[in-house]
């Protein structure tokens, strides 16, 4: 490979990500070995206006290009320049897919082998602080100029190029990211391969993390490997930045995929994750609670659950309190205005509830009424049944079990097979004790949906 062509290239560009992003300046530097044979550099119309802040860390400005080429006329320049070269630039994945995006919008197909100088120099220069190209450029003394602008970053890179290359005489690693079957030209910069090789093809979760450790990403898959390569191949700008700052991966095997979704939820809410957009709100839930008012009474309200101790029932949406309230009214001819379903102070009328005694007009008595709502009530806590989801362990020789008691979530536990389980107590010592949630109870309820009750045992 000692004439090997390399085109070494770096592009600033408008800053929206991947998609809708466009080059403002770009910069080429072509080799044959080590040997650099031919430079192109240039401003470029982006069509559209630079933001502050592009500007502010590159100092191109909308006058510095307004009378620079736009992309389509130096695009024959960066085909002849780069054909049958490899492609190579510091976090690679980036230059790559903005030059392909701008091909693309003129109908050109545009496509290179690539190297990637960061994942080379994270593998032939290991025990770095940063690999970041300022900080790498300091570590080993190569000059930086004009740092932000293409032809200042491309003049560093080829110097660093130059180094790596004398670093790998026999090309064996260069060559092992160059086959067609690594990875390496799909990860992101800062992503050991052998983290992806040692990732289980099974079901579970995983934690996506930054540089400093931090959780900024959770998701749940079947095949935990294969999903999270999915990420890496998606060129959609959340996924691309979701890449540019994970650092390490994490897995949990779950063993099936209910345990997985039940997880997936713990730690969202656990950790907040940056790139994580469904499940992050909190919900309040509300209840079905009772009090004695001065008439002696039992009204029935629909209230918050932070605010008293007296739940019968928790619901994570306010309609369904209101339908299980109006369900009880209907069954036990109870009165509307005193299950809170009316606001007036008068007798009842509801649009859909006739069947009140007439409590609210004095026509029954307290205590006949109040032993309707008892039964009610005592109606309502049935519903709330204890039940063990019995599922896939992580192993042959073991099974899962999900805890449902009096209607609300638990947690979680593997149990071997060897070992004697009979009543829902002796389940308890296995357990991975977990907070209910509004999405948990989502989630569970989606399961039995699904499922009915073929993998339930209840006690």
């Amino acid at each position: 490979m000692q004439n090997q062509l390399y085109t070494v290239i770096d592009v600033e560009t408008t800053g929206k990500g991947i998609l809708g992003n466009r080059i403002t300046e770009i910069c080429i530097v072509k080799l044959q070995g080590n040997t650099i044979i031919d430079k192109f550099t240039s401003l470029v119309n982006p069509e559209q206006q630079i933001p502050p802040f592009i500007t502010g860390l590159t100092g191109i400005d909308d006058d510095m290009v307004r009378d620079a080429p736009k992309f389509e006329e130096v695009a024959d320049r960066i085909i002849e320049i780069t054909t049958e070269s490899i492609f190579v630039a510091h976090n690679v994945n980036f230059d790559y897919n903005v030059i392909r995006e701008e091909f693309k919008r003129i109908g050109v197909a545009f496509t290179r082998k690539k190297l990637c100088t960061v994942r080379l120099s994270r593998k032939l220069i290991p025990g770095l602080f940063s690999y970041s190209l300022g900080k790498l450029c300091s570590s080993l003394n190569i000059k930086l100029n004009d740092r932000h602008r293409a032809e200042g970053d491309t003049d560093a890179t080829v110097i660093l190029f130059q180094r790596i290359l004398t670093l790998d005489p026999e090309f064996i690693v260069i060559n092992s990211f160059l086959n067609a079957r690594s990875k390496q030209a799909t990860l992101p910069p800062h992503l050991d391969v052998e983290i992806i090789d040692k990732l289980p093809e099974k079901t579970g979760i995983y934690l996506f993390k930054d540089k400093k450790g931090v959780v900024i990403y959770v998701g749940k898959a079947k095949n935990i490997k294969q999903r999270v390569l999915s990420h890496f191949y998606d060129k959609k700008n959340k996924e691309y930045d979701l890449g540019q700052n994970t650092y390490t991966i994490e897995s949990e095997i779950t063993g099936n995929e209910l345990i997985a979704l039940l997880v997936e939820a713990e730690k969202i809410q656990k950790y907040y994750p940056k790139y994580n957009k469904a499940q992050k709100k909190v919900i309040t839930p509300y209840k079905i609670a009772q009090y004695t008012n001065r008439k002696g009474v039992t009204q029935l309200v629909i209230d918050k659950l932070k605010n008293t101790n007296y739940s019968l029932e928790i619901f994570y949406r306010k309609s369904d309190a209101i339908e299980q309230l109006e369900q009880l009214c209907f069954d036990h001819q109870l009165c509307p205005r005193y299950c809170s379903l009316q606001n007036s102070t008068g007798h009842c009328s509801h649009y859909k509830i006739k069947n009140c005694n007439g409590i609210c007009q004095n026509k029954e008595s307290v205590a006949l009424y109040n032993i309707r709502v008892q039964q009610a009530l005592i109606s309502l806590t049935k519903q709330n049944e204890t039940y063990i989801i019995k599922e896939k362990g992580r192993t042959v020789d073991e099974h899962s079990f999900i805890m449902i008691q009096n209607g609300v979530y638990k947690g979680f536990g593997y149990i071997h097979e060897r070992e004697q389980v009979s009543h829902f107590d002796d389940f308890e010592p296995f357990m991975i004790t977990q907070q209910n949630t509004y999405h948990t109870t989502k989630i569970i309820k989606s399961y039995l949906r699904k499922k009915g009750e073929c993998n339930n045992i209840y006690m």
